[in-house]
């Protein structure tokens, strides 16, 4: 806590709460009324005011979009310098030489890549805030993948940026740590309309208790798409359901490169650090809408915030359902202008076969080479 106390006195003007960008603080005038309509309201006033076509949407990516030499094109922008520098010392390493330098094996490590993604997302809403302030004053709802979440709450001024970075260095190491204890991972799958993930699942728990394995775990642990999921559990429950793909009604499976089975009860070990280290900072209700990966629906207030980012870490990943709480509308009502801030398209990829209608309304905020030249 000392640590991170220095931390804001030595950056007075760091991003996170008081930074310019994000709706926690950078509408000024229209804040105290912001916030004075949205106590006590079920949904923040923002949401209820403006027209769907004129309102925003921000998606942030989570691990596995990370890539060495992303946050390069974003150094010119406000802040972005101060948001690495900040990193530096929350983190006790150069965050921003491990992503635009490496080595990929240090930047893939769940540890690193975590706040990686972190930083370089938030980075990114900086650029597209100073390319097109309007998107960032017309947002109306967000959403993060995963440890995508927490920069999701940073930019809707839930949380401060120092104070949640600090939360996603432990959340990471304790991921880690949990993931090094058992052979364990995740398998990306693509099924058809009759597979039964469920009934695969199950099988394949039955065929690790015969090789001796106790309380096996094998289960959905994203839902990303129709007929796409991610199953995590032990390597021999995986490899199970690699070898007997076909009879599962499995189109394609691959194993992804992650070091343990996030999301599932095998990231027990990892709530307690996560839980205490929540317990500790300030968490506030959200200005704008924020969905929660477990339940797709709406962060309501501080408590419900602290609770569901520590279950996050043993429950699946609901972003099908989310896509479909943000973008479901009625007929003929417009679609918002959804933006994709941080590493990667993975996110856009997903929007388009969850719904094909709100993709077209898609953008990437790009983290490598900028669209200007670099200056030299």
């Amino acid at each position: 806590t000392q640590a991170r106390a220095g931390t804001r006195a030595a950056l007075p003007g760091a991003p996170g709460r008081g930074g310019s960008s994000w709706p926690g603080a950078g509408r000024a005038g229209n804040l105290a009324a912001l916030l004075q309509s949205s106590v006590g309201d079920e949904e923040p006033a923002a949401a209820r005011r403006r027209p769907p076509q004129e309102g925003t949407v921000l998606l942030f990516p989570g691990q596995g979009s990370q890539f060495v030499g992303m946050g390069r094109g974003l150094l010119r922008y406000p802040n972005v310098g101060d948001m690495f520098r900040v990193a530096e010392k929350v983190l006790g390493y150069d965050l921003l030489s491990l992503c635009l330098r490496g080595p990929p094996a240090e930047l893939d490590r769940t540890l690193h890549c975590q706040p990686a993604v972190f930083v370089a997302s938030l980075a990114a809403v900086e650029k597209l805030h100073h390319q097109q302030p309007s998107v960032i004053e017309n947002c109306v709802a967000a959403a993060g993948f995963s440890v995508g979440e927490f920069a999701a709450l940073v930019f809707a001024g839930a949380l401060d940026y120092t104070e949640a970075l600090y939360a996603v260095k432990v959340r990471a190491e304790a991921m880690q740590k949990a993931s090094e204890a058992i052979p364990s991972g995740m398998l990306s799958v693509i099924g058809r309309r009759e597979s039964n993930y469920n009934f695969a699942c199950l099988e394949a728990r039955e065929h690790c208790k015969s090789l001796g394995i106790e309380n096996p775990v094998c289960e959905v642990s994203n839902y990303l798409f129709p007929d796409s999921r991610v199953i995590a559990g032990h390597l021999q429950a995986l490899e199970f359901l690699q070898e007997n793909s076909r009879k599962y009604n499995f189109k394609r499976t691959k194993l992804l490169p992650v070091s343990g089975a996030f999301h599932t009860r095998l990231m027990e070990s990892a709530t307690e650090p996560l839980a205490e280290v929540l317990k500790s900072i300030e968490i506030q209700k959200p200005f704008i809408c924020v969905y929660s990966n477990v339940d797709s629906k709406k962060y309501m207030h501080s408590k419900h915030i602290q609770r569901l980012l520590v279950k996050q870490l043993v429950s699946p990943v609901k972003w099908e359902q989310t896509m479909h709480a943000i973008y479901e509308r009625k007929q003929g009502v417009e679609f918002p202008y959804t933006y994709e801030v941080g590493p990667g398209k993975q996110l856009g990829a997903i929007l388009r076969n969850c719904n094909l209608k709100a993709w077209k309304l898609y953008k990437h905020i790009d983290v490598s080479e900028d669209e200007e030249a670099e200056e030299t």
